[in-house]
């Protein structure tokens, strides 16, 4: 099955919400909408996820758009609709900076999210590529996530470094950040612990982790990627704006999107952070996450 169905079949449940709701809405259409039409539809995206703030962005955009272009068919209406979401989670480039080799990506998130999860399978989308990937076990507080990387790591037949329990995750990744420079890795992925996202050790421990690797390895590519669970809603937005307050994210990394109605959280991400996705999840096997694609993302929420 390709990536495009699992999106679809992924995106189930929010499809049989939103699409549902448009269709019907949008079968009301006779050349002219009311006010009544504008506040339903407000309603689906904002049940959906979407969040206030972007859903009234959307309107607005609608109903100009439809002013604009004269638009007199329910079909030309509603792909004014789809055109105007692609367009509000449309960045001009998602793709990972991995543009010096090593590059570094840095996985930050509370635990419970898909944080580890979801690092291997960046790894197997990588090595997939034809990168060479490494990983650093730099989680060394949470019980058995060591264990639960090597597994990953054997799994997917990349190269682990890793320390004991407790030790200083910096530590783990200066050891990581010289293997990877001696084996000529082309990807160093960093596991850091899952923190709460109000503790300033948070702050503390990226910025340890950063001087060393701009030491080691000065003008390095980096990505810092903040995991969020899809199925939170509006709580991971919440989430990301606390994050921002401890790190330098470069983008998003959204699991458990099949496994949530929710799936409008992706605008409101955008539109409330402006950083942007760069990778989705719609299930659990290595494949089932892969660079976000905005196009595929709406094509799949109306098919």
């Amino acid at each position: 099955m390709s990536f495009f169905e699992k999106l679809k079949n992924g995106l189930k449940k929010t499809k049989n919400f939103f699409t549902v709701q448009t269709d019907n809405l949008f079968r009301s259409f006779s050349g002219e909408l009311d006010d009544d039409f504008y506040e339903e539809l407000e309603e689906t995206l904002i049940l959906s996820d979407v969040g206030a703030r972007a859903s009234e962005e959307i309107i607005d955009s609608l109903k100009e758009k439809i002013k604009t272009d004269r638009i007199m068919t329910a079909e030309a209406a509603k792909q004014a609709l789809k055109d105007i979401l692609y367009e509000m989670i449309s960045f001009e480039n998602t793709e990972l900076d991995l543009s010096t080799t090593p590059a570094t990506v840095l996985v930050i998130g509370v635990n419970g999210v898909g944080k580890t999860t979801s690092i291997a399978k960046i790894a197997n989308c990588l090595k997939n590529q034809g990168k060479k990937v490494m990983l650093a076990a730099g989680d060394t507080f949470r019980a058995a996530a060591i264990d639960q990387i090597k597994v990953w790591a054997d799994r997917l037949g990349v190269e682990l470094i890793k320390h004991s329990d407790g030790s200083d995750p910096a530590a783990v990744v200066f050891d990581a950040v010289n293997a990877a420079k001696k084996r000529g890795a082309d990807v160093l992925i960093c596991d850091t612990a899952g923190r709460l996202h109000n503790k300033k050790n948070l702050m503390d421990e990226l910025a340890k982790i950063n001087r060393v690797i701009d030491r080691e390895m000065p003008g390095n590519a980096r990505e810092t990627l903040l995991v969020l669970d899809a199925t939170t809603g509006q709580n991971a937005v919440n989430q990301a704006k606390e994050f921002l307050n401890a790190a330098k994210i470069t983008g998003l990394v959204l699991t458990k999107l099949d496994g949530t109605a929710k799936g409008g959280i992706v605008f409101s991400l955008k539109q409330e952070l402006g950083i942007p996705v760069k990778f989705i999840g719609v299930g659990e096997q290595a494949d089932d996450l892969q660079p976000f694609d905005p196009k595929e993302f709406i094509d799949a929420l109306f098919e």
